[in-house]
């Protein structure tokens, strides 16, 4: 099994940055190579959506155009660690952000995730 924290969240006015961080475990997430690691985000109202994912070997990586260009998903595997960096934020970012495993391939769609974290509130003022 793998379990996911997420850290990092809090309020910031519009145009600020903040660093997301996924901390990981579990002998499932370590052994699977094929997978990916990504971030979605829900704000009140809405469905959850895909912000970004990076893969298992960390070579590819997919944004969602609402935030291409601003925000930047990577992940250090010595410390079983993702990031999330978000510069450039606009008030629409506002949601809980969501680590999330997928065990085998790519996706950007919720529900073909494995794992999820608990989720952290980004909140940006204008």
């Amino acid at each position: 099994q793998v379990q996911l924290v997420e850290s990092g969240g809090g309020l910031v006015q519009a145009g600020g940055s903040l660093r997301l961080s996924c901390a990981t475990s579990g002998r499932t997430f370590s052994s699977y190579t094929m997978g990916c690691m990504g971030w979605f985000r829900q704000a009140p109202g809405k469905e959850r959506e895909f912000v970004a994912v990076i893969s298992r070997s960390g070579v590819d990586t997919f944004y969602a155009d609402s935030v291409k260009g601003r925000f930047t998903v990577s992940r250090d595997n010595a410390k079983d660690m993702m990031y999330l960096q978000m510069d450039a934020l606009k008030p629409e970012d506002t949601a809980v952000y969501y680590c999330a495993v997928r065990l085998y391939g790519m996706s950007y769609k919720p529900r073909e995730y494995d794992y999820w974290g608990q989720g952290t509130q980004v909140t940006v003022s204008s």
